[in-house]
């Protein structure tokens, strides 16, 4: 397995042409520091790159998480019509359509790599962090402490309202899926709309430190479908507090800790209450409930800041070309 990696890290390699420049933010690790090159080819690669990103990622996810949706139902004895059983799975009424919509999300991460490689052509794990690669103790340290205020501000915003317990069915089977592929699907998302998309929006315009991750956050918003302006305002500053983390920390780990606890604790919820369903439906929140929301997404922040200080992790690249190193 390892001469495997390293036959297809050296083929890999053959792809890059560009490395960040030294001593630069996450932000802006795609931005090639070429004078003489034309600046229209690094605009349309930054406009360009996410336009196929997008047409790509919308093509791809549904049809793996209904190729997913065949496997599921050919394994369980094809229960029913092909056509009821693809609609309960696509609204969430069933664990394995859950499993296969996240699964089929997790496509995000090999689709963000690949345009950093073919588009960009610099090395995908400038994605990570600009160490670069994935700095797994600051990740679980974010998750961790992050995580527990995030759900403490959760917990003070249901005061007043009822717990209801009255699983799903198949909790069980719901309770894995939401531990299997909700954290691969929050960690895709992440590397594409604040890793790939915020990188290369950025490139062009780089002289606005704000284009790459408000541009990010307002396509994460679009993307999720109808919904009203409470819920539309909650998700988009939600990407703008994760895209802030990124260029604040200089790595998606903070962002990702978010998303994942965000996820798994509101489908675990949904779980045990018997909303699976409901939640995967919701078009619509009041402004009291995005605030409280919102507060949730603020604590985490402020703790996740506070971690990086704590631990000196890098928000620059190296200060001197092929200086970076993976974390051991």
């Amino acid at each position: 397995m390892s001469e495997l990696a390293g036959v297809f890290r050296q083929r890999m390699v053959r792809w890059v042409q560009h490395e960040p420049q030294p001593e630069v933010s996450y932000a802006d690790v795609l931005v090639v520091d070429d004078p003489l090159g034309p600046r229209w080819r690094v605009v349309a690669r930054g406009l360009l790159g996410p336009l196929l990103g997008l047409v790509t990622y919308l093509l791809i996810t549904p049809l793996a998480a209904y190729a997913l949706f065949g496997l599921f139902w050919l394994a369980s004895g094809t229960p029913g019509t092909w056509t009821e059983y693809a609609r309960a799975a696509a609204t969430f009424q069933l664990p394995a359509g859950m499993a296969s919509t996240q699964l089929a999300l997790g496509l995000l991460i090999p689709l963000s790599f690949a345009l950093v490689l073919f588009v960009h052509r610099f090395d995908p794990h400038w994605l990570h962090s600009v160490q670069p690669g994935f700095r797994w103790r600051f990740g679980l340290a974010c998750m961790l402490a992050g995580g527990i205020a995030l759900i403490a501000v959760w917990v003070v915003s249901r005061i007043g309202q009822p717990w209801v317990f009255a699983p799903e069915r198949d909790v069980w089977w719901f309770l894995l899926a939401i531990l299997l592929t909700s954290p691969l699907q929050a960690a895709a998302e992440e590397y594409f709309f604040r890793g790939y998309l915020l990188q290369a929006l950025h490139t062009a315009a780089p002289t606005s430190p704000f284009f790459g991750v408000v541009g990010s956050a307002a396509v994460f918003a679009v993307l999720h479908g109808t919904q009203d302006i409470p819920l539309f305002l909650n998700r988009f500053a939600f990407g703008l507090l994760a895209g802030y983390l990124v260029v604040r920390t200089g790595g998606l780990e903070a962002g990702i800790a978010a998303h994942v606890v965000n996820n798994v604790v509101a489908f675990g919820y949904a779980a045990l209450s018997g909303s699976i369903a409901e939640l995967k439906a919701v078009r619509s929140v009041t402004w009291v409930e995005s605030a409280w929301s919102l507060g949730g997404y603020v604590a985490f922040t402020l703790v996740a800041v506070w971690i990086a200080a704590r631990m000196r992790v890098a928000t620059a690249t190296p200060g001197t070309r092929f200086g970076a190193r993976d974390e051991v």
